[in-house]
């Protein structure tokens, strides 16, 4: 089982990572959410019970697109562009995975992403072992 603190530790240094951010979660292969934070006085979008379901259908999809990774490789992220926001799937490892919002208006999230948000999961993934 992976300690709570590094996992509220992940989501709170990911949240200040980029003001972009608006929330950041981590869940586990089940979809639940095992932590998840809001950025400063943002209204969220859905609902905590629709987070909920988003996280578990977001790992669902998740486990479909593993039967693929021996011919197209290892997921790096899921990226949405929705009208209203912007959502992303990160896997750390097959245990857990990092769920966030980025503004609509972002249009720089690859290199947010990429450059600022998977490196710090790097860091942490040691922590997160793959036996949970």
């Amino acid at each position: 089982m992976v300690p709570y603190e590094v996992i509220y530790s992940l989501t709170e240094t990911i949240l200040k990572i980029d003001k972009s951010v608006r929330w950041v979660c981590v869940a586990n292969k089940e979809g639940i959410i095992i932590n998840e934070r809001t950025r400063e006085g943002l209204k969220l979008l859905l609902t905590e019970e629709e987070n909920e379901e988003y996280a578990a259908n977001a790992i669902s999809r998740q486990k479909t697109r593993k039967k693929f990774e021996a011919k197209i490789g290892a997921l790096i992220y899921a990226f949405g562009k929705y009208e209203n926001v912007n959502r992303a799937t990160i896997p750390i490892n097959d245990n857990y995975f990092v769920l966030l919002t980025l503004d609509s208006t972002q249009s720089n999230f690859d290199q947010i992403i990429m450059e600022k948000i998977i490196p710090n999961i790097h860091k942490n993934k040691e922590q997160f072992n793959s036996d949970s």
